[in-house]
């Protein structure tokens, strides 16, 4: 039997609806700038050059309906909402029409963000890790099958902070669909079952404050939803 000088940290995992079961998470990659509108928000010009990634670590994972303190750092904390894929079978070096296929299912995501040190971090040239990868930033809902609803190309995605919309775009804006992202992934990476793929957030990002209650909603997928605490 193994020992360990600490225990190690729990399984990072996501309920499945309508499963007692849990699918448990390995890896979370986000893709950068998928949304048009949204890239010329940020101030770039959107194209179809390769997509972008950066990494959350499992132990951001919290669920919908959580809350979560402002973050520790930072003076502009920003939500992001998002499709999230979940894969089921192995991926290497697949073609768009082969990657379909390893997706298990998908859930609602909210990317939250310290947009200023992410910034600090971009205009530095540094990695966006302090702005992107931090403590209860990877919020998600349960999981759907794809058995269940199929693979979503289009349809209403839609995030609102205390009942007034601010994001509310369709899924078929986004300029690289789910089975390209899983493509071109796949030749950086040996994909597996328990990897989470957040796809991008359309326009409409924005700052939120202690006491906010974001909701959010994906068609045919689900809700997600989260309450931004006081800070620590």
């Amino acid at each position: 039997m193994t020992s360990y000088i600490f225990p190690p940290a729990p399984q990072a995992a996501v309920p499945v609806r309508g499963s007692p079961q849990q699918y448990a998470v390995s890896r979370i990659f986000c893709v950068g700038r998928n949304y048009a509108a949204h890239a010329r928000e940020m101030g770039f010009d959107p194209d179809r050059e390769p997509p972008f990634y950066f990494n959350k670590t499992p132990i951001d994972l919290v669920p919908s309906g959580a809350t979560v303190p402002y973050p520790l750092g930072s003076q502009n904390y920003h939500y992001e909402m998002e499709l999230v894929i979940a894969l089921g079978q192995p991926a290497f070096r697949v073609a768009p029409e082969q990657a379909q296929a390893c997706v298990w299912g998908y859930a609602c995501g909210l990317d939250m963000t310290r947009r200023d040190l992410q910034i600090k971090s971009r205009e530095m040239g540094r990695p966006w890790d302090f702005g992107k990868d931090f403590e209860q930033s990877a919020v998600i809902s349960e999981l759907v099958p794809a058995s269940a609803i199929g693979h979503p190309t289009r349809g209403a995605i839609q995030l609102s902070v205390n009942g007034q919309l601010r994001q509310n775009a369709d899924l078929k804006d986004l300029i690289w669909s789910v089975p390209e992202i899983v493509a071109n992934l796949s030749h950086y990476y040996h994909l597996q079952p328990g990897d989470l793929i957040y796809t991008g957030t359309p326009e409409g990002v924005g700052a939120v404050q202690p006491g906010d209650h974001i909701t959010g909603r994906i068609d045919g997928v689900g809700e997600i939803a989260l309450t931004i605490g006081q800070p620590e």
